[in-house]
């Protein structure tokens, strides 16, 4: 008789780099947990050279955190004040964790549904809002609508979603225009400001 099968061994969760600033090249870990998708490298390096490097003075909402990647990449390049919303007890308990363990106090997580909570808190005057919802349920359009009176009068929107966005009528409608574009595969990233914004 053979012997009964062990068990396999958990998978160790896998990681993300964090690419340049204070927190250059520290890796942050991301759970196996359903829809969890982190920013691919190469765009959150397009995303953040569009913004500049050096973030200082600004203050950011990371709505749909999951693996706090461009929170945290925010946080490494200066920005004053990042907050991460996310609805998920252990995800938000792993980015507790890898804030304590990078000590960045400027970086405030807080365990809520990003719809509820833009939904009740217009007008926080954040100089960029980042939004990477789940792609499977397609609110791309809800989420932009909540975005829109949290972004300062000169701030920005980064919009990630499975399809592009340029040339959709939302952003007429939302007074937004689509100023950056690039792909990466299945996704599109969209760096988005105020229409008058050259006026």
């Amino acid at each position: 008789m053979s012997a009964p099968a062990r068990p396999a061994a958990p998978s160790r969760p896998g990681e993300v780099r964090l690419i340049a600033g204070r927190y250059r090249r520290r890796k942050l870990p991301v759970a196996d947990a359903p829809g969890l998708r982190p920013t691919p490298e190469r765009v959150r390096e397009t995303l953040f050279n569009w913004l500049g490097q050096d973030l200082a003075g600004w203050r950011v909402l990371d709505a749909f955190a999951g693996s706090g990647a461009l929170g945290f990449e925010a946080a490494s390049r200066g920005a004053t004040e990042v907050l991460l919303l996310e609805s998920d007890a252990g995800l938000a308990r792993t980015l507790t964790q890898a804030r304590q363990t990078l000590g960045a106090s400027e970086i405030r997580i807080e365990r809520a549904d990003a719809w509820a909570w833009m939904a009740r808190a217009p007008g926080a005057g954040f100089d960029l809002v980042l939004l990477d919802p789940p792609f499977g349920a397609d609110r791309f359009a809800d989420a932009l609508k909540l975005a829109v009176p949290l972004v300062a009068a000169q701030g920005l929107i980064y919009l990630e979603a499975d399809r592009s966005f340029e040339a959709d009528p939302v952003l007429e409608t939302l007074g937004l225009e689509a100023w950056r574009h690039t792909r990466a595969g299945a996704v599109h990233a969209h760096l988005l400001r105020r229409a008058a914004a050259d006026a």
